[in-house]
């Protein structure tokens, strides 16, 4: 295969193997090797028993607080970073409670099912 190089005078001669994407080099390689199908891991695990999503006022300012997951800490914190993506709202973690800036109860508990936890809406 020749390529024409702009608005240089030549052609360049180019192997097809250069063209080739990663997945092509790889079957060429590895010609029995089968991939597999990679599963997303959002690295939060569920649990069984479900998260609490309450409301409550601070200060006279809105916060929505979930409790009740029992994963790690290092878990609890992609949890709340996902949420704080989705909504784009503030939040914090205290004594393994997500502490959300505002009422987002609803917002919340969509988003939670979506992933796969169960939830239970306390109060209001």
């Amino acid at each position: 295969m020749y390529l024409y190089m702009g608005c240089f005078s030549f052609f360049v001669n180019i192997s097809s193997q250069e063209f080739m994407d990663l997945q092509d080099q790889l079957k060429h390689l590895f010609p029995d090797h089968k991939p597999q199908k990679e599963e997303h891991q959002s690295g939060i695990n569920l649990q069984q028993e479900p998260l609490l999503c309450k409301y409550e006022k601070r200060k006279g300012k809105p916060i929505t607080l979930i409790e009740g997951y029992l994963g790690s800490s290092s878990e609890l914190k992609v949890l709340l970073q996902c949420l704080q993506k989705q909504l784009q709202v503030g939040g914090t973690i205290k004594k393994g409670i997500i502490l959300l800036q505002g009422d987002y109860r609803d917002q919340i508990m969509l988003i939670l099912k979506e992933q796969g936890f169960t939830v239970k809406r306390v109060g209001g």
